[in-house]
């Protein structure tokens, strides 16, 4: 058994360093952005034509919190290949995996991102908005010099736990032939049919990496509880 691991687990670590940890990281980024921009949408107070965008956020939102993340990988990377249009997608849509991975897990971030975003800047008191445009200060200033650094530290823990949850989300990658971390698990598993403790190895790592980030995510709480009490 200690065979087994010890030449496993360069593998496993190669593995996560090379597609487990940019994945998470590069899908979050993206997922980030996507969730401002969502979250900001849907509280916003224009009308009229806005309202069709507004409309498309809900949706999004909607839609990728009602469907598995296994189902959404699959329509991303098996199905969008059969979205054939006469004309303007005679061959579908065809992704490589890892970048129908970062797509995939981008939207589906960004989507329960947006909630947590947009709920951390609707708990900043009203006033503060009030008290900022009394002094001549336009909307986006109060929102990006006021409002969102205030979200940030509201909005914090609960995005940390979202990477955290990311990183593991990262396993179902393994479906659409990236080799991540579990991915190789399946394979030396199948050469030298020792599943138990292959799975238990990569659980192990899985578990490894997890700590680390909830240490990261309490050092960066703490630091922004003191800027705050500095403040």
């Amino acid at each position: 058994m200690w065979e087994t691991i010890q030449s496993s687990l360069p593998q496993l670590l190669a593995a996560g360093f090379k597609y487990t940890i940019p994945l998470a990281i590069i899908s979050f980024f993206f997922g980030l952005i996507i969730a401002l921009v969502t979250a900001l949408i849907r509280l916003s107070l224009q009308r009229g034509a806005f309202m069709i965008l507004k409309w498309i956020a809900h949706f999004y939102v909607w839609l990728f919190r009602s469907t598995p993340l296994l189902v959404q990988l699959f329509i991303v990377f098996f199905g969008l290949p059969y979205l054939r249009i006469k004309g303007v997608l005679p061959h579908g849509i065809k992704l490589e995996p890892f970048t129908a991975g970062i797509i995939t897990f981008s939207l589906n971030t960004g989507a329960y991102a947006s909630e947590t975003i947009r709920a951390a800047i609707a708990a900043v008191p009203r006033g503060q908005w009030e008290a900022a445009s009394s002094i001549g200060m336009t909307r986006w200033q109060i929102l990006w010099r006021i409002i969102l650094p205030q979200a940030l530290r509201i909005a914090l823990p609960p995005l940390s736990n979202s990477f955290i949850s990311l990183v593991k989300d990262t396993s179902l990658a393994a479906s659409i032939t990236i080799m991540e971390m579990f991915a190789v698990s399946q394979q030396i598993a199948a050469e030298n049919y020792q599943p138990l403790v292959m799975y238990t190895l990569v659980a192990a790592v899985y578990a490894v990496f997890t700590t680390v980030l909830s240490y990261l995510q309490g050092y960066l709480e703490r630091r922004l509880g003191q800027q705050t009490k500095i403040g």
